[in-house]
């Protein structure tokens, strides 16, 4: 019996690195100090067997020491991929592609890696299936999508590695 594990990149952007970074330092010095507090003055009250607030307070450490233990991990081993002046006109790690389906609608992807990928805010992981067909492509060029529900075709309108305006 073979066990398939997805492996994940440890690529990211600096816009990336940076949120990760904040996270951790407001779980650290603001909401665990907060919430060690709030199970301080739970367990201040009495029986804590059938305190709600400090059982829901313990909970609540666990979580944020599970995840600072993950995010500083997490941080040691990303490496942050800057843009390059070689990679213009051809789709890299970090670029803004408009891509136009068989239908004609043109979306507006940004290829970062696993931890930043958000596709409500068309953050497309380098690791997808997409991402993966678009690397190295050129505009005007087409590319091959084998999904779920069958073969997909796109053309890439555009690429860039700069933000446009009203881009977060």
């Amino acid at each position: 019996m073979s066990t398939f594990s997805i492996k994940k990149s440890n690529l990211i952007t600096r816009e990336g690195y940076d949120t990760l970074e904040r996270e951790l330092r407001y779980l650290w010095k603001e909401e665990r100090p907060r919430v060690t507090q709030q199970v301080a003055d739970a367990a201040a009250l009495g029986d804590r067997s059938e305190n709600a607030e400090y059982i829901y307070g313990k909970k609540r450490l666990r979580e944020i020491d599970r995840r600072v233990r993950f995010l500083t991990k997490r941080l040691e081993q990303l490496q942050i991929v800057y843009p390059s002046a070689k990679q213009q006109g051809k789709v890299f790690f970090g670029a803004w592609v408009d891509l136009e389906d068989e239908n004609g609608d043109v979306k507006r992807y940004r290829l970062v890696g696993p931890d930043e990928f958000d596709l409500r805010l068309n953050k497309l992981s380098i690791d997808s299936p997409l991402a993966r067909a678009l690397l190295g492509k050129a505009p005007d060029d087409e590319v091959k999508v084998i999904t779920p529900a069958g073969e997909r075709w796109y053309l890439i309108c555009a690429i860039s590695y700069q933000q446009s305006a009203g881009e977060i």
